[in-house]
């Protein structure tokens, strides 16, 4: 049955910046065995990548130890075999299948048997802001009344995922691709003349990631996003914030949340100003809107390959006897 591993169960999220990964006990998911993170790098070729995918499985897992499962979260374009056509943040994806990079970068170098059971299901592969929002989600249980939960991931990238509660646990909604939609690429231009808005990786004007996302963030304030926000330069009447005050709005009229959670680096960094972006969201807000709807901060920035590795860990195959 799933969720019947013997072995341990890794997450490994393939960001913009980085590759994060967290080792798990499927028998105690409530606190993680180790974490690690690789160096940053930024628009890493194939070569580059696969290196730092083996350098945080290094740091993670121990001569010896059982692994069941691997869950793995990766940005970009399928087409319908599964291949990466486009990945704007991480070009070394691109023509890549994640069940081959894994095999090729981790479980050969490392010689895990894996590889060898992929048929079977024990690499798996999931959207990182779905794997973010159930880590959220488990480790801060929804309270009475239950309600949506929408969690945006705030990274390299801008993700989203909506959770509904379910009698069999949280359910994603999908609207397109694996997803509820693509909430970074909405238009929330800000400036009074258009051809004035910022411009995202990917070339599209005025969206919500050309604002909020990091390399936007760092063209406007560098490395120091933190304090940018201690000092009042990232406050929610500047364009960025005001496209994120924006980007929720929109939300709660489409999807009616009744918690909002800001995940990943930047929704991090956001936390000493959370109060001030919840009130801008919420003045004169649609009667949609629930009344009580709350704006939460993720705990760290490894939601989303810990959620990875509990949702893989779950996923897995029961092992078979001998």
């Amino acid at each position: 049955m799933p969720g019947s591993t013997t072995g341990l169960s890794l997450g490994l999220d393939i960001g913009g910046t980085s590759v994060k990964g967290v080792l798990l006990d499927p028998a105690r998911p409530d606190r993680d065995l180790r974490a690690a993170r690789s160096e940053p790098y930024a628009r890493p070729d194939r070569e580059r990548l696969a290196a730092a995918l083996l350098d945080v499985a290094r740091a993670l897992l121990h001569p010896g130890e059982p692994i069941s499962a691997v869950g793995v979260c990766a940005p970009g374009l399928r087409d319908e075999s599964g291949v990466i056509i486009r990945a704007v943040n991480v070009p070394g994806l691109e023509g890549a299948s994640i069940l081959d990079l894994i095999d090729e970068a981790v479980c050969r170098p490392l010689n895990i048997s894996l590889a060898a059971q992929r048929g079977g299901g024990a690499v798996f592969e999931f959207a990182d802001a779905h794997a973010a929002a159930l880590d959220f989600h488990r480790r801060h249980p929804a309270p009475n009344p239950p309600g949506r939960l929408l969690a945006l991931s705030l990274g390299t990238g801008v993700g989203a995922c909506v959770l509904d509660e379910s009698p069999i646990g949280p359910i994603p909604l999908i609207v397109s691709g694996p997803g509820p939609g693509h909430l970074g690429h909405i238009d929330v231009t800000i400036e009074a003349d258009p051809a004035h808005a910022p411009h995202g990786p990917d070339g599209a004007r005025a969206t919500l990631e050309s604002y909020i996302g990091l390399p936007a963030l760092r063209s406007r304030f560098g490395d120091a996003l933190p304090s940018a926000v201690a000092s009042g330069l990232l406050r929610p009447d500047r364009p960025p914030l005001a496209a994120l005050v924006r980007a929720i709005r929109i939300a709660h009229a489409i999807y009616r949340p009744r918690r909002i959670a800001l995940l990943g680096g930047v929704g991090l960094a956001l936390r000493p100003i959370a109060p001030d972006i919840r009130a801008a969201a919420a003045d004169a807000l649609t009667s949609l809107a629930h009344e009580d709807w709350t704006l939460e901060i993720g705990d760290d920035d490894l939601h989303a390959a810990r959620g990875a590795a509990w949702i893989a860990a779950r996923a897995a195959p029961a092992p078979t006897e001998a």
